[in-house]
């Protein structure tokens, strides 16, 4: 990774917001659509997200979290970038956040019911894709569910929106294809994979059409989300005694779109 996140803590909205602007969308749209899909994915495939423990891999701000910790047990959040973690705990005091080196995720395996990373593996370099999704597999417990969003290199428009971002400068688009196969090298099982953003707009209507092109190619982003094989994960542990070593307690741009 060559971009310093640290330098866009303090401007990720505007970042984002600027790369965004032709949509006539702004951050809070693209992360609610993110947070519900989300939730809808663990009420599905595990159970009520009210007694989930979730980890965040790439917090970034915590804009995501905010939207999700009502409706968790729980939520821890990592990144690479301090001053983003910083931010992270001043925006989420519920949630518990830990900077650490990108390689391997400082938890035991299967310490969280959820995991998952948001726009974050077009920043990793591509030999480290398989790495970083096998890694979160292995801290998801049996049964428990690892989610990446990331955008959809087959869509004109979120090219776009990449190639306006500051930030994005080093992103390299991973297809669903080349994600489902990290999954499956990971020992994973393929629980859902769909396209989603096909409009900018909102609504029931907009939702169904939604639901109805999810394997259509063209929406501007897809998730793909697997659970782990029988020998990655382990019971998740329901006091939340995750072993993250200094996950900040009382210190505070989320790069997701």
């Amino acid at each position: 990774m060559s971009i310093d996140f640290d330098d866009y803590a303090a401007d990720y909205r505007l970042a984002v917001e600027r790369s965004t602007s032709f949509s006539g969308k702004g951050l809070d749209f693209f992360t609610t659509v993110k947070v519900r899909l989300l939730l809808e994915l663990i009420s599905r495939h595990v159970g009520g997200p009210e007694g989930c423990v979730l980890l965040d891999v790439g917090c970034g701000t915590g804009v995501t979290d905010e939207l999700i910790l009502p409706h968790v047990g729980g939520l821890v959040g990592v990144d690479t970038s301090e001053e983003m973690v910083v931010r992270a705990s001043v925006r989420n005091p519920a949630g518990r956040y830990q900077a650490y080196g990108g390689s391997l995720l400082p938890f035991d395996n299967g310490s969280f019911d959820v995991v998952f990373a948001i726009c974050v593996l077009h920043h990793v370099p591509p030999e480290g894709w398989d790495g970083l999704i096998a890694d979160m597999l292995r801290v998801t417990r049996d049964g428990g569910l690892a989610c990446v969003l990331e955008h959809n290199p087959f869509n004109p428009l979120t090219r776009r929106a990449v190639g306006n971002c500051d930030f994005d400068r080093d992103a390299v688009l991973l297809s669903m294809r080349r994600t489902v196969a990290a999954f499956i090298r990971g020992g994973a099982t393929i629980e859902a994979r769909r396209y989603y953003l096909f409009t900018p707009f909102e609504g029931r209507p907009v939702a169904s059409v939604e639901r109805l092109l999810r394997r259509v190619p063209l929406g501007g982003q897809y998730v793909v989300a697997g659970s782990p094989g029988t020998s990655l994960g382990s019971k998740p542990n329901p006091q939340l005694e995750v072993k993250c070593g200094s996950c900040a307690s009382g210190r505070g741009g989320d790069r997701r779109r």
